[in-house]
């Protein structure tokens, strides 16, 4: 049997070697040369171009459809994130405009101007009018979004409304995140990387009092609901970046260097998981986990690293849970300060 099948692919290669003699002994029968284009083939090009522009317009206005909105992030969680996603949608609308405008333009001209026999394309040099217009548009466009960003940044940083912030510092190496309170001095206390080790993982400086009332948490920590937090950011080995998406707040942390934000948060955990948007979207994932036999999930915020940081960058994830004022005491109150765990230890 085995014979059959080694005779059997020897004939089919004979066969399609013969075939490829046919097909070159009937080339060397005609007459044009069968790569150089007609302009039939140029003129079908032309045509089938504007069939792919439509097609590709219909699929890219379906994109939008379904997976833009609300399945792109909940609405914002943060007293700022609504003026943040008024500036990125105008971002988007800027760029959406821009991208058909030119992309319908391009198809069209491969569509109108199809190489034709006997007919050569007009050389056009140069023109001042269009080198103003195409510099002068995108100039003020970019103008108007630098103008709003920098206003929309002071006020998120210049502003100090709340005379008693919660202050946390986000401490993070590859490829770990560790969350900090100041204690009840409202303070931090100084830190020394010199005495970083398994029972100090930030390295805070054992010697300074101010040091033992802060609170260090793994895994997740929490926020009260309309409350000012202000947040610093270091980092141990690599450029990180905080990225808190649902608060539309995010800032580099950079070694040797503290770095800052600040928000307000508006919805609690609890609030956003009775969410219709919120809820529809985790439906639809959970339905994709259930038919894969995951667990399900529920909505959780998250901080996580948005700069691409190593091998295990995309596991860097902490959850944030954002609590009623009463709820956010309770639980930091559960919270054992540097102090409590060094004498423990």
């Amino acid at each position: 049997m085995i014979l059959l099948y080694i005779v059997a692919l020897l004939l089919l290669c004979i066969a399609l070697n013969q075939l490829f003699k046919v097909v070159e002994l009937s080339r060397d029968l005609k007459t044009e040369k069968e790569w150089l284009p007609k302009e039939s083939d140029n003129r079908l090009n032309g045509r089938l171009m504007m069939v792919f522009f439509v097609a590709f317009m219909w699929f890219f206005v379906w994109q939008i459809y379904r997976f833009g909105g609300d399945r792109i992030l909940p609405v914002a969680a943060s007293e700022h994130g609504p003026k943040i996603d008024w500036l990125l949608n105008i971002n988007y609308a800027l760029c959406i405009v821009i991208f058909v405008i030119t992309s319908a333009v391009m198809f069209y001209f491969a569509w109108k101007y199809y190489g034709r026999d006997n007919h050569r394309a007009t050389f056009y040099h140069h023109n001042n009018k269009l080198e103003m217009i195409w510099t002068v548009i995108p100039a003020i466009g970019l103008a108007f979004i630098i103008v709003f960003g920098l206003k929309y940044w002071n006020e998120i940083m210049a502003r100090e409304n709340d005379p008693d912030p919660v202050k946390v510092e986000l401490y993070v190496k590859q490829f770990d995140w560790t969350a900090r309170y100041a204690g009840k001095d409202k303070k931090f206390g100084i830190d020394d990387y010199m005495q970083i080790d398994g029972s100090n993982p930030v390295g805070l400086d054992t010697n300074d009092v101010a040091c033992n009332d802060d609170i260090l948490v793994k895994n997740e920590f929490h926020l009260p609901v309309g409350k000012e937090v202000t947040f610093q950011f270091r980092s141990r080995d690599v450029i990180h970046s905080a990225f808190m998406p649902h608060f539309r707040a995010q800032m580099n942390c950079v070694p040797g260097q503290v770095t800052a934000f600040r928000f307000k948060p508006t919805i609690t955990t609890a609030q956003m998981r009775k969410d219709p948007q919120v809820m529809r979207n985790i439906d639809e994932i959970n339905a994709i986990r259930v038919k894969r036999g995951e667990e399900p999930i529920v909505f959780d915020y998250v901080l996580i690293c948005n700069k691409i940081c190593g091998a295990s960058h995309y596991n860097m994830q902490m959850k944030i849970v954002v609590d009623e004022p009463k709820e956010y005491e309770a639980w930091i109150a559960k919270q054992k300060t540097f102090k409590a765990v060094a004498e423990k230890k």
